[in-house]
């Protein structure tokens, strides 16, 4: 039971203090991916504080797409599992907005070393083991994606290529279901670049060939990161979409 808050001269407003608890509770394990929280009132009582307090913390989770509103249910802890989250950090779009059927195909799957640059990316030391992940992504039977994924290996013990194969939908979804890790939000650094003769192989596109590069470190509770990757997307007929607030 929590009674006293930060009342410093620099003190967060209530209702973010309430937003960090909660988010405690997640980092916890208190509450998994799907499941219902307690109501506004529970909450309320267990932090002494206002209903109005606990509705305004929730809201902000809720626009982080931490949590979400379930009309008439409740509220959930947001997983990758829901239709609407899944490929939430996928933002290749068709031209004519049509929905494409995705399929994932494994090129490879190797144990490594982090280099200085990945160690960086994903706050590890030089030389912690890490999971390398190479895989084409095709929309509508057209390969669009050429996608190179870094996890750190200690948190994804027992990750391989076979269960990357069986679960064929998003990665994210994977890290949630097996290994209680679910990503949060993402940064991302985009620019254009031209295909290797590799890559330009696997997508099968001429060399030299414009790409656009998408460099992203995901991060999960607590803000830390957990995943690296980088898609090299064709965008003739597609394009990137973004929403801003």
């Amino acid at each position: 039971m929590i009674n006293n808050f930060d009342a410093s001269p620099n003190y967060k407003p209530l209702y973010e203090q309430i937003k960090v608890l909660i988010t405690q509770s997640l980092i916890q394990g208190e509450w998994r991916p799907g499941d219902a929280i307690p109501s506004e009132f529970d909450l309320a009582s267990r932090f002494k504080v206002s209903q109005g307090t606990v509705r305004k913390a929730i809201d902000a989770l809720a626009n982080e797409r931490i949590l979400i509103r379930k009309q008439g249910k409740g509220t959930f802890v947001a997983t990758h599992e829901e239709e609407k989250i899944q490929l939430r950090f996928l933002r290749l779009t068709a031209e004519d907005g049509s929905k494409e059927h995705l399929k994932n195909t494994l090129l490879s799957f190797t144990r490594a070393k982090a280099d200085k640059e990945i160690s960086n990316c994903l706050d590890l030391k030089v030389g912690t083991a890490i999971y390398e992940i190479k895989r084409l992504l095709t929309f509508s039977n057209r390969p669009l994606i050429y996608d190179h994924i870094v996890v750190p290996a200690s948190p994804f013990k027992g990750l391989n290529g076979q269960k990357i194969i069986e679960k064929q939908g998003s990665l994210y979804s994977l890290y949630e279901t097996q290994y209680g890790i679910r990503m949060i939000r993402a940064e991302e650094r985009l620019k254009a670049v031209s295909a290797d003769a590799k890559i330009a192989r696997a997508l099968n596109i001429k060399d030299k060939e414009p790409l656009l590069s998408i460099e992203r470190v995901s991060f999960t509770y607590g803000d830390k990161p957990m995943e690296w990757r980088l898609g090299l997307c064709i965008t003739d007929n597609h394009h990137y979409r973004n929403e801003l607030e």
